[in-house]
Formats: C-alpha cells, structure tokens, sequence
C-alpha cells in the first residue's frame, strides 16, 4: 500500500511540476507614477517582463497580445532580451473613464507549450 501512495503522489507531483515548466510567466512593475488609485486622463510607465520557462519557444515574441479595458497603450519600446529567455518591454499607459472603477490591460502570450497570461489592474476613482 505504500508504495502505491509514493507512485500516486509522483505521479501528482511530476503532473503539477509539468504545467508549470510548459508556460511562460508573466511580471508587471510600474515605473513612473505609482499610485493606489488613478484618476481618468493620468498616465504611468508598466514594464511587462516575459520568461520563457520552457526555454525555446516557436512564437516569435512580438506576437503577444494586449487587451486593454479602461486603459489606453498610448506608445510601447520593442521587445528587449536582457538575458536568456527574458523579454522586456515598457508601455506607456493613459487611464480611461470606467464604470467598474478598475482599469485592466490582459497579456496573452499563446503557443503550443500553453503561453502564459496575466492581468495588470489598477482602481480608477469616481469622476
């Protein structure tokens, strides 16, 4: 019986440690402007940092989607490689009006080793 618990808990874990290495993981950090709370026509600098986890993708990096809601990308610098299966890119960013009070800008980075995706937020005060 033991040893049907080792071989079921390895079998869990390799499954688990297998999603993981089969994506790319997904980092914000805000550069300028770093606040709480924004108000609609306020403009912050958003680094997005990508890291292949997987190594070698076959998706070409510029092919990473952004949907914005409630924030508008005003101007962005190319994809840099700093190191190794790292990307890096700065996003100039406006806040918008939004009945939700929040803002969000969604990253999608899809290939055939599952992508990765991550939402960035941030709360809009009541105008």
């Amino acid at each position: 019986m033991i040893n049907l618990n080792k071989f079921f808990f390895s079998i869990l874990f390799l499954f688990f440690f297998a999603s993981n290495v089969f994506s790319c993981d997904i980092y914000f950090s805000v550069l300028n402007n770093k606040k709480a709370e924004y108000k609609a026509g306020e403009e912050l600098v958003l680094k997005v940092k990508i890291h292949n986890t997987h190594r070698v993708c076959p998706e070409d990096i510029n092919k990473v989607k952004f949907e914005e809601k409630g924030i508008k990308i005003l101007s962005a610098t190319r994809w840099s490689e700093p190191s190794s299966g790292v990307f890096e890119r700065k996003l100039k960013l406006k806040i918008e009006n939004s009945k939700s009070n929040q803002a969000t800008m969604r990253v999608i980075r899809t290939c055939d080793k599952e992508g990765g995706r991550k939402t960035f937020s941030v709360k809009v005060a009541k105008s």
